[in-house]
């Protein structure tokens, strides 16, 4: 029975506005939201999630193994048989690129996390408690940087030898004072904080004031650092296989499969065109996703 005068319908007491609904939403999907609502974004973001198919299932979607020889198919131009063509030795070329985006992507990325982890580690520390320990260790840092990355790569394969680990270990050691300096440089910002200071004022120790405190507001700089160590650290691994340094035949490393079809590009030219376009692909997806990375990571930051 409604009440004289008064409407019977009962208005929401608690209108659900946009904001909370927002923020209800996990935050990996409104960053991914935010990466699709860029044109640029999207499209980078797309590719390396192709990639990363690729590197996934790329056993199950390539027609050959790497180092099949297919019996009379040498020197096959692209055709619906042969998608990418064969090499000189009769080697499905699309198989290749499909192989190879595991080795490529899969060094490149865990090179890239190790850096990051030593990297964060030490911007953390050397940024929270400055002085001498500071001082050297940038020092240190600083003679690393001075050095153009693909020297020091050379330098450090040249003594260690060409494998795998080493690779690893090479993007580590290369990319490591970068990621440090950027998270040293956030890290001298937060510091003096009010809610750093608050918790030192509680006795907290330094270990829960680094990673609980400090880090939180570290990792929007570092997701996009690593984004753009990653993208470098694809670039090396293929520029060390083509210079006969990285991963070692018969592997279908990309920058290897440049480096062998060069001599012979009159006679075999999408051999060397389709592997350079896969690199060329990748780097300026993972470019254009960490542009678009750090335009959500602030939109978040600010909701």
């Amino acid at each position: 029975m409604a009440v004289d005068g008064g409407d019977e319908r009962t208005p929401l007491a608690y209108p659900i506005s946009t904001q909370t609904v927002r923020r209800s939403t996990p935050r990996w999907l409104r960053i991914l939201a935010s990466l699709y609502a860029q044109p640029a974004s999207a499209l980078g973001t797309t590719v390396v999630l192709f990639f990363a198919v690729l590197a996934l299932f790329g056993p199950l979607i390539a027609p050959y193994a790497a180092t099949d020889i297919i019996p009379g198919a040498a020197r096959q131009a692209p055709s619906p048989e042969y998608w990418f063509g064969t090499d000189r030795l009769g080697r499905d070329v699309f198989s290749r690129v499909v192989l190879g985006s595991r080795d490529i992507i899969g060094l490149s990325g865990l090179g890239t996390l190790i850096a990051v982890m030593i990297g964060t580690l030490f911007g953390l520390v050397s940024g929270y408690r400055g002085g001498l320990f500071d001082e050297i260790l940038f020092r240190i840092f600083d003679s690393l940087l001075a050095m153009p990355a693909l020297l020091l790569a050379l330098l450090l394969l040249g003594t260690v030898g060409p494998s795998r680990n080493s690779i690893l270990i090479v993007i580590a050691i290369v990319y490591t004072p970068i990621v440090a300096r950027v998270v040293r440089s956030v890290v001298l910002g937060v510091k003096q904080k009010g809610f750093v200071e608050a918790a030192r004022v509680q006795g907290e120790s330094t270990p829960y004031i680094l990673f609980r405190e400090i880090l939180p507001s570290v990792l929007p700089a570092l997701a996009v650092e690593a984004a753009l160590r990653f993208s470098y650290a694809i670039f090396l691994v293929a520029s060390l296989g083509f210079l006969g340094v990285g991963v070692q035949p018969p592997n279908p490393d990309w920058g290897l499969m440049v480096d062998e079809a060069r001599t012979f590009v009159s006679l075999t030219p999408w051999a060397l065109y389709f592997p350079a376009a896969a690199i060329s692909l990748l780097v300026i997806g993972v470019n254009l996703m960490a542009d678009g990375l750090k335009r959500a990571l602030q939109t978040a930051g600010r909701e």
